[in-house]
């Protein structure tokens, strides 16, 4: 859990970062997506491996702040048919994204062909499909799952069960809604060998609950609550060879979308002289949605 003085000075009027970034779509076209991370309070979960809070504020920000920060965001942005609304926790979250702004909000998505937003399972109701009414493109939801793992699910403090997580599925489904889920590669309390497993079924129970899309993203540090973890052995990044095939095994299901996330890919590499073409076949696995054939590597053998 933070506290007031560990967060940042950031200004409730704009996005702490936008950017535009291509995607492959559900149709199979790579696609332009504008993505704006949204400054507002700080989530109320306080997930174990979650460091997002660095990008939060203590309070609600003012009525009309979120509108600000999207009008600033899409000045500086190219038009787009996707649009991301991140925002450090959940969208759905009357503390963190008000509810009297939906309008507004959706007033300024005028024209996306689809809008996703990222928010906590339990969230997922009567706020989630009064938002999905005003917008005139198709609602996506993001949400964490982190990992199929039940009792490693409950050590991240996520206050949420497999059974939880299917439930909100079904009632996105039902109103509607598309469904993207995060994925954790090796969360803590997890072993390296048994990682990848934990990952291949996390894919399968995310497309079993409908998921139209599945983020794969490589168990970071730099939480604090993580390195206290890596000191007792209940932690230690994945290797890149994990992330690979658990992308090649959601690739090959041919049940949804798989993207890998490689932000700071890097750290997880032990080989420099073939990482930046390793890191270039997972962004074309990402943009074409196929397994790429592996090439070796005459330092590591391509592992």
């Amino acid at each position: 859990m933070t506290t007031t003085s560990e967060h940042p000075a950031l200004n409730p009027f704009r996005p702490y970062l936008h950017f535009t970034e291509d995607e492959c779509s559900s149709e199979g076209q790579r696609t332009p997506v504008n993505t704006v991370f949204l400054t507002n309070r700080e989530c109320p979960w306080h997930c174990v491996m979650c460091d997002l809070w660095k990008n939060t504020l203590a309070e609600t920000v003012p009525a009309g702040a979120i509108p600000a920060q999207i009008d600033y965001a899409l000045s500086r942005l190219a038009p787009a048919p996707c649009i991301k609304l991140y925002n450090s926790g959940s969208f759905f979250d009357p503390r963190a994204i008000p509810v009297e702004d939906y309008a507004a909000i959706a007033q300024r998505l005028a024209g996306y062909e689809r809008v996703i937003v990222e928010s906590h399972p339990a969230l997922i109701g009567e706020n989630c499909f009064r938002f999905r009414d005003l917008i005139g493109g198709r609602l996506e939801v993001a949400m964490g799952l982190e990992t199929a793992h039940p009792e490693v699910l409950r050590r991240l403090n996520k206050r949420m069960t497999l059974e939880q997580f299917s439930f909100a599925a079904c009632l996105l489904r039902a109103n509607a809604i598309d469904l993207r889920v995060f994925i954790l590669v090796k969360p803590p309390f997890l072993e390296e060998d048994a990682a990848l497993e934990w990952a291949q079924r996390s894919l399968d129970f995310a497309f079993g609950c409908d998921a139209t899309a599945a983020s794969l993203i490589p168990t970071r540090g730099g939480t604090g609550a993580m390195e206290a973890l890596a000191a007792t052995g209940d932690f230690a990044p994945p290797r890149m060879e994990t992330l690979e095939a658990a992308m090649e095994h959601g690739l090959g299901l041919k049940r949804g979308r798989v993207f890998a996330d490689l932000w700071d890919l890097e750290k997880f590499s032990n080989c420099g002289e073939c990482f930046a073409a390793r890191r270039q076949r997972l962004q074309e696995m990402n943009h074409r949605q196929v397994v790429i054939a592996r090439t070796g590597c005459h330092v590591c053998g391509g592992n």
